[in-house]
């Protein structure tokens, strides 16, 4: 063994804090870790709103929120070689040895490594979710994955499934592939102190309220439950295009008692909502991991979910 290497690692993706979710809380953390290993982490990600610029975030992490905006779902534009200088300038101004590109749907991800490869870096590629194989969105975006891993050194996915999935789609040999399951910091998710009175059954749902999270399904599944079992009552936390018909539903069925709205979580919080509750309710329609779970069951919640994707692994 030769001598231990400290990396310089641009990290990059569509999705950073301030926005919300699983890719957002893993890159932060994977980034922390690293810093703490020794190495040097940097993120590059779009601006949000007002925050353009550079950032500097716990532990010496820098932010590089490159000003463009997004115009899908938090994606930018994709425009292949517009990125091309400012990638250019960031690898060579921090002296970058890799490049880790988080979520296959990000736009910025595709482009950094294209662009690294290009230049002879080293790149590594995390896919963070499922996708099929016949709508018209996910042709697209494979044919898109076949040409930019095309030259990846290696991937990493979050389930064996998610793995599986991955190499179907982008057409990777397996061997550069490996399964690296989310983690979830156990210090931040402790049971409550106190156990919590049985005369009522609290369900706890934390998410996305969007299609692919089974917001919808949250419409249907809630007043049946309240309708068969008057001593549960429901807190869902989270916000989404779906808010509307989960509040509708909830004027439908006079279930403004037994249904506590709580909008957008912010991660810091979500213990103390977990906290709250009996049983942790997932209902995605597709999901590669889903570190909500894991977060729940460190809180010592039951947990029910959909039977997709990487959820039994977990």
């Amino acid at each position: 063994m030769g001598e231990w290497k400290r990396h310089r690692i641009l990290m990059v993706s569509d999705f950073f804090y301030p926005n919300f979710g699983g890719v957002e809380n893993h890159i932060y953390y994977l980034s922390q870790c690293l810093l703490k290993l020794g190495h040097k982490v940097v993120v590059m990600t779009h601006a949000y709103n007002n925050r353009s610029g550079v950032r500097y975030m716990t532990g010496g992490l820098k932010v590089y929120y490159v000003p463009w905006k997004p115009f899908l779902m938090q994606n930018t534009f994709p425009t292949f070689y517009g990125t091309l200088p400012i990638v250019r300038t960031i690898l060579i101004r921090e002296k970058i040895s890799l490049v880790h590109g988080h979520q296959a749907f990000s736009t910025l991800c595709h482009e950094a490594l294209m662009h690294a490869r290009t230049m002879g870096y080293k790149v590594v590629f995390t896919d963070h979710s499922l996708y099929g194989f016949a709508d018209a969105g996910s042709i697209h975006m494979n044919k898109v994955l076949q040409f930019t891993l095309a030259e990846v050194s290696q991937a990493i996915c979050v389930s064996h499934t998610s793995k599986e999935n991955t190499v179907l789609r982008s057409g990777l040999p397996p061997e550069k592939v490996f399964v690296i399951p989310n983690a979830v910091d156990t210090a931040m998710f402790k049971p409550a102190p106190e156990r919590l009175s049985s005369h009522e059954i609290v369900i706890v749902v934390i998410s996305r309220l969007v299609y692919r999270k089974g917001a919808d399904l949250l419409v249907e599944v809630i007043p049946e439950v309240c309708r068969l079992y008057p001593n549960v009552r429901f807190i869902v936390g989270g916000d989404g295009p779906k808010r509307v018909r989960l509040e509708e539903m909830r004027e439908k069925h006079s279930l403004q008692d037994r249904v506590e709205m709580l909008g957008a979580v912010q991660h810091s919080q979500v213990r103390s909502v977990l906290i709250t509750g009996h049983i942790f309710l997932n209902s995605s329609l597709t999901e590669a991991f889903c570190i909500a779970i894991l977060e729940a069951a460190s809180c010592g919640l039951l947990t029910v979910s959909t039977r997709v994707g990487g959820v039994p692994e977990v």
